[in-house]
């Protein structure tokens, strides 16, 4: 049985009169890739900042490999990988340099850093890049720079914070398969993301967060099939024809939810009411799999977040 590496338990973390989380507990298991979902100012960032030692918590409990995380605690930093959100990368620095640098933050001797950074450069593609400078790297490239940091002390948890934001399909999907083979090998993933595809490629376990809380936690899966069902038809129809459908649609079990001009309709079994749809004529009809992404609109809303 895997054991719990990190804990949190009642965490509150406050900016002056704001609260950016609200008393949140969750534990992740070694192994597993760990995901926090949530729009913008849902807590998420404050939450792994506090558990890779760079800010403090209001109050509450946070542990990680049974240590008391906090910001002067190099242990648990020994341990961890952070792949952040910026790019922070020395531009005037090639790209091994950059990874010449970092090791040094980790006293691991030239003889031992050397070799690693080869190694890792070819892990993410980038070996023959590695006299290159920063600013002639794509954004994707940089990205993958920022996972082989990430990895330079052979972390046992590796903290990802939105990491693959604005890269294109082909660098994230090459990233998703990096980070895959990292779990796979015993690394701890805690991953922050607003794709709710890469959630669902990678995450064993999520919370769902939103204004400092946990709305809702469990498997990607069984989130979807509890929150929603199997199936979602989107129907294109106007609020004075809704009624309408409804009629039609009496005696078949299903929820529903109005976003702007879309009528959403969950099921677990859809068959009956497309029959229902077809003979109706509707037109803008969209039926398909139920996904992560329907959960997260269901709980957090379909309204902007400034």
């Amino acid at each position: 049985m895997r054991g719990s590496i990190i804990k949190v338990s009642g965490l509150i973390k406050k900016f002056k009169d704001t609260v950016a989380v609200d008393g949140i507990s969750f534990e992740i298991m070694e192994g597993e890739c760990f995901g926090l979902l949530g729009p913008n100012g849902a807590g998420k960032t404050s939450t792994i900042r506090i558990i890779h030692c760079v800010s403090t918590a209001t109050s509450g409990n946070v542990t990680v490999a049974g240590l008391p995380s906090h910001i002067d605690n190099r242990e648990i930093k020994k341990i961890t990988g952070v792949v952040p959100q910026e790019n922070l990368l020395d531009v005037d620095l090639t790209v091994f340099e950059n990874m010449r640098m970092f090791s040094e933050f980790f006293d691991i001797p030239k003889s031992e850093a050397v070799p690693r950074i080869r190694e890792l450069l070819k892990f993410v593609e980038l070996e023959d890049k590695a006299k290159s400078r920063i600013d002639e790297l794509s954004t994707g490239m940089k990205r993958r720079l920022i996972i082989a940091k990430a990895l330079i002390n052979k972390p046992k948890i590796i903290i990802c914070d939105e990491p693959t934001t604005g890269l294109d399909p082909q660098a994230r999907h090459m990233i998703w398969q990096r980070l895959r083979y990292l779990k796979n090998n015993g690394a701890t993933i805690l991953l922050t993301t607003q794709y709710m595809e890469e959630a669902e490629q990678l995450c064993d376990r999520l919370v769902i967060m939103n204004k400092g809380k946990i709305l809702k936690e469990g498997l990607p899966a069984k989130l979807i099939a509890d929150e929603i069902g199997r199936e979602v038809i989107e129907v294109r129809i106007s609020e004075a024809e809704e009624p309408r459908l409804m009629s039609e649609l009496s005696g078949i079990r299903f929820n529903h939810e109005r976003a702007g001009d879309t009528l959403f309709l969950y099921c677990s079994e859809c068959t009956d009411i497309m029959r229902k749809i077809v003979a109706l004529n509707l037109p803008n009809v969209l039926h398909r799999p139920a996904s992560l992404e329907d959960v997260f609109l269901k709980l957090t809303g379909r309204s902007l977040i400034e």
